[in-house]
């Protein structure tokens, strides 16, 4: 078993129930040794990147939270106790003791990979655009105004409304400002790219999550697949990302449900048309790490 770890570049660790306490304690204590004992890079979470994010700042000692509770707070939305929990609060707080060990290129860093944080991700990318380039703030908020449309800051509400014609679709406008935080992002150097790298994924997600809500009242297998294919885009521009920071392709240990985690070819999930993260990380890294995404996949991936 130690042997194929040590050579796998993902290693998907699921479980049959959100919130249920055994399941989180065994892949918490899985993941410790993925990290002591097999160079686990990062932790890759079915959750939302900006929340994830603070979390990584706080177990990478590069934000103001004062303990583990205070980094896991962003996680807001129901439900909340998903990530909100003592076994969290403990792991958290052990990697963070763990990346004081070591050097910084060798810390382990925590990331989310879902799609439910539409406008927090929004608010992320202004905050990060004001900072570097308040002309290009500017822009990027004209752009995402089009989801003020409704009002508030209803994901579901803009979704409802856009796909029965309600209010025009804001994909063009997520599109445009992703384009643009890709070409910054390549042009960032140094220290700053980690930085650029975090608003383009914020980027992405804005516009992966307004096609999902769109989608959503269409019919699930489309919303389902939308879904885990920006989980899988996730994972590659993050592989991707800390392979270019570190020198080195890096190992992630990625949570989730078994339904994501799994491969739906072996289940009636593929039967219905629906995919799943299991299915394009095996046929992209099962084979020694390598390969490219089959041409079945949608594009972007």
């Amino acid at each position: 078993m130690a042997d194929f770890i040590d050579s796998a570049r993902l290693v998907l660790i699921g479980e049959a129930s959100h919130g249920t306490h055994e399941f989180y304690l065994e892949r918490a204590r899985l993941t410790r040794r993925l990290i002591t004992g097999h160079g686990c890079t990062a932790v890759v979470a079915e959750a939302d990147w900006p929340d994830a994010l603070r979390v990584d700042r706080y177990v990478r000692a590069r934000g103001d939270d004062p303990d583990a509770e205070a980094a896991l707070s962003g996680f807001e939305r129901f439900p909340a106790w998903m990530w909100r929990n003592t076994v969290m609060r403990n792991f958290v707080e052990w990697l963070r003791e763990h990346n004081r060990s070591v050097p910084a290129a060798r810390q382990v860093g925590f990331f989310g990979m879902d799609l439910y944080s539409m406008y927090r991700s929004m608010h992320a990318v202004l905050q990060h655009l004001e900072q570097v380039d308040p002309q290009a703030a500017a822009l990027a908020r004209s752009r995402y105004a089009c989801f003020d449309q409704r009002g508030g800051e209803d994901s579901h509400a803009y979704g409802y409304a856009a796909a029965v014609g309600a209010v025009r679709s804001c994909e063009d406008d997520a599109i445009a400002q992703l384009m643009e935080m890709n070409r910054r992002t390549a042009q960032a150097l140094g220290a700053e790219r980690d930085e650029a790298f975090y608003a383009q994924q914020n980027a992405r997600l804005v516009r992966n999550a307004e096609e999902y809500y769109r989608t959503m009242f269409r019919g699930r297998v489309s919303s389902w697949n939308l879904r885990d294919t920006h989980m899988v885009q996730t994972l590659a521009a993050l592989e991707q990302h800390l392979r270019a920071t570190h020198g080195m392709a890096p190992r992630l240990a990625v949570w989730a449900h078994n339904s994501h985690l799994g491969d739906a070819r072996a289940t009636e999930m593929g039967a219905l048309g629906e995919w799943n993260v299991g299915q394009p990380v095996r046929e992209r890294w099962g084979h020694e790490g390598e390969g490219e995404v089959p041409e079945t996949w949608p594009s972007g991936l």
